[in-house]
């Protein structure tokens, strides 16, 4: 992710949201289908790590560690495509119908704090789509690279480098296992156990 979180925002928005939230907790490997529910829901994550992934053409949108809304605006305009929510670590939040979020959202005048929200993780897939679209493999892999150390140690050593990557940017395990074996015999990168521990550089080209 990029820019600062609007962490005050999110605080002042889950204040208000939590009292009409269902508590949940997931453990690491399972998938939530916001799809399945009988209306759109809100997701507010308060602990733990999620990833937001692509159900038809799977791709990972990205990774986002706690706190974190999903669905924010969903019952605003309900979205065309269908996604699922990976936990990469264990997480604890709560949801509410999107209805409930709206209305919640009218009657506290939060629509700043929504919107600041909701602009950090728009730039957040604008970034993305700047990295990844119309990009060299090895861009891609830099740059994946580059976001991974930006994570905290708890999230790095959950996450496997290299089914990261390739989730991210659907190229093939051979050509990522090739650079990624290049960068370490250069002392470019340092990996444990399949893990990030963490760059020392990156050349920009391959």
């Amino acid at each position: 992710m990029i820019n600062t979180q609007p962490v005050d925002e999110f605080h002042r928005l889950n204040h208000r949201l939590m009292p009409s939230g269902t508590p949940f907790e997931y453990a690491q490997g399972s998938v939530i289908v916001p799809e399945e529910c009988s209306e759109p829901r809100t997701y507010v994550f308060l602990e733990g790590a999620i990833a937001l992934e692509r159900q038809n053409n799977p791709l990972l949108l990205g990774v986002v560690a706690s706190p974190g809304i999903v669905g924010l605006g969903v019952g605003a305009m309900p979205t065309q495509e269908q996604y699922h929510l990976h936990v990469e670590i264990a997480c604890r939040g709560y949801h509410l119908p999107a209805s409930t979020t709206l209305q919640l959202l009218e009657k506290h005048q939060l629509w700043r704090d929504a919107f600041y929200w909701m602009t950090w993780q728009h730039r957040a897939l604008e970034a993305r789509d700047r990295q990844l679209i119309g990009t060299s493999s090895y861009a891609q892999i830099r740059a994946t690279l580059l976001t991974m150390a930006k994570w905290d140690d708890a999230l790095r050593a959950r996450i496997g480098v290299m089914a990261y990557i390739q989730r991210r940017t659907l190229i093939s395990r051979s050509v990522i296992a090739e650079v990624l074996a290049a960068l370490r015999q250069g002392d470019y990168i340092r990996m444990e156990k399949g893990k990030l521990v963490c760059i020392n550089r990156l050349p920009l080209d391959y």
